[in-house]
């Protein structure tokens, strides 16, 4: 199944991220896994980005992962700096898409490239709520 490959310029928000020794797995590259703690990492930046505080732990409203897709292109090993592009590509009702691309440092080629689907939910209640607004102006759809 042949995927469009994304390149730098198709994303608005970056992150750099360091690997560490621990994060090969016995083939001696990058363990699939990690890929997915990077990205996180990278989506909680761009949460700070837009404006969210992350720094308080008792927050009513905020973002709940309901679906993700990763397409693997390539390998990486230890030791690689990762710059982890991200754009938020579509904006639902109450649900909104965040494309993400990882690429090695001064590589144009992505070495895996994701999406993630998440929904706004009120933690007390448990119940869906509309997407911010503040999400809303930094949409951008490819």
């Amino acid at each position: 199944m042949a995927i469009k490959l994304y390149s730098r310029n198709d994303f608005d928000f970056w992150t750099t991220i360091y690997t560490h020794w621990g994060d090969m797995d016995g083939l001696r590259h990058i363990n699939h896994a990690k890929y997915l703690t990077y990205m996180e990492t990278a989506r909680l930046d761009l949460y700070g980005q837009i404006g969210h505080d992350l720094a308080s732990w008792d927050q009513v409203e905020s973002s709940i992962l309901a679906s993700m897709e990763v397409n693997y292109i390539g390998q990486a090993v230890h030791p690689s700096i990762f710059e982890i592009g991200q754009r938020i590509a579509r904006i639902g009702t109450k649900s909104y898409d965040v494309l993400t691309a990882v690429f090695r440092k001064g590589e144009d080629k992505p070495v895996l490239q994701a999406n993630f689907i998440l929904v706004s939910i009120n933690y007390n209640t448990g119940k869906t709520i509309p997407v911010p607004d503040e999400f809303k102006k930094y949409l951008n759809p490819l």
